[in-house]
């Protein structure tokens, strides 16, 4: 399926999804918080897209925005997608957990948690799992000061 053969089908599934090539080979799609659970659960058990592999999930900055950037592939149709998804309230991001529907990111979500506070709703064990425990702040967001180093230097 071609990416414009993509578009017209996950298109016709919510008006509401923004499309882009611009950015990379692979269709981007940015999806509303609210909305995102219900489409990537869709885009996996849809017969003709089939996204059975979630090959990368991570955590972004974008300074105004924090958010998700999800990369998916059909190992039986052979393509690939990217869906975005962000938030502008950095006191609390808050999204879905997708761990229900690809169990490999339940790591990922851990690790978004860790550096950037983005919190998953209904993950099975949110933790930090690389910071120490008592660790202030998110290191991986821009906004990040690191008040140890900065008294060394």
């Amino acid at each position: 399926m071609t990416n414009s053969d993509l578009q017209t089908l996950i298109s016709s599934w919510n008006s509401e999804l923004e499309f882009s090539e611009a950015e990379s080979q692979f269709l981007n799609i940015t999806v509303k918080p609210e909305h995102l659970h219900e489409l990537l659960s869709q885009l996996k058990s849809n017969t003709e897209t089939s996204f059975d592999y979630l090959f990368c999930l991570t955590g972004m900055d974008w300074g105004t925005d924090l958010g998700v950037v999800y990369h998916l592939e059909s190992t039986t149709h052979r393509h690939q997608l990217v869906v975005k998804v962000k938030t502008s309230d950095r006191e609390n991001p808050t999204f879905d957990s997708v761990c229900d529907i690809w169990s490999t990111a339940e790591f990922h979500e851990m690790e978004v948690f860790d550096y950037f506070g983005i919190k998953f709703n209904n993950h099975p064990n949110l933790k930090r799992l690389f910071m120490p425990k008592d660790w202030v702040g998110y290191p991986l967001r821009k906004d990040y000061v690191d008040e140890v180093n900065m008294i060394i230097k």
